[in-house]
């Protein structure tokens, strides 16, 4: 039977970019979105091997639809790829309290529920988990945000130690600017980029595809013996610690 991937955030930037590797590897392919819209553009882009679930993955019961898209096949590799920067009211307690909860429930909650539901469902051995992280987990500089994503890591710690003895990978890739994504939006500037590339030793943005290859990496039998780790894809503007 074909080997079965899922992407959640997979509409769109890294992780429409990773789904479309691994459909190119072979996989069948789940993409999990808010838009469905979005969605089915990218189903088109990825090809036939490619389909949708519409979820808010932070809400429990929303995630039952993807382990029902699932159904009785053993899920092969996972990408938790959901997230993103949340605004929000910072002038005043209930306002920074609210754009916490919402940033947390985007970024650690859309992981962890989706995780944990489809973890009987992890192919066993060999199955592969990997988390999308950021670069502000380790440097700090943005909020919630970071707080966040840092968040990731160490339950990724936890969720190794769990899984390795059954043969199941877990791993963090944190990725640097990237350029081709719906992160910043309209908030993006000239000097912002200009800045960003600047701070890489690369000197260059980065792009989905970076960290594409990563995923494929670890996706792939070089990765077998990969667990426990944040792999860091960013052009150098945080070194390796």
């Amino acid at each position: 039977m074909t080997r079965l991937a899922v992407v959640s955030g997979g509409g769109t930037g890294i992780g429409r970019a990773t789904a479309g590797m691994l459909a190119g590897e072979g996989y069948d392919v789940i993409i999990v979105g808010r838009r469905p819209a979005v969605l089915a553009e990218a189903v088109t882009w990825i090809g036939p091997q490619a389909t949708s679930v519409t979820a808010d993955l932070s809400d429990p019961d929303q995630v039952g639809a993807v382990v029902a898209a699932v159904g009785d096949r053993a899920v092969d590799v996972l990408v938790n790829n959901a997230g993103g920067y949340v605004p929000g009211d910072e002038t005043t307690l209930p306002g920074v309290a609210a754009q916490w909860q919402a940033t947390f429930d985007a970024n650690v909650m859309t992981v962890v529920l989706l995780t944990e539901a489809l973890l009987p469902r992890m192919r066993r051995p060999g199955g592969r988990i990997v988390l999308t992280s950021s670069q502000a987990a380790q440097r700090g500089g943005a909020g919630a945000y970071a707080a966040a994503k840092a968040a990731l890591h160490g339950w990724m710690f936890e969720l190794a130690t769990r899984l390795g003895p059954e043969g199941v990978t877990t791993n963090v890739i944190a990725p640097g600017y990237v350029s081709d994504t719906e992160f910043f939006g309209d908030r993006m500037t000239a000097d912002g980029h200009a800045t960003r590339v600047a701070a890489t030793l690369m000197k260059r943005p980065g792009e989905s595809s970076d960290v594409a290859e990563a995923v494929r990496w670890l996706a792939g039998p070089g990765g077998g013996y990969v667990t426990g780790q944040i792999i860091n894809v960013n052009g150098g503007s945080v070194l390796g610690r």
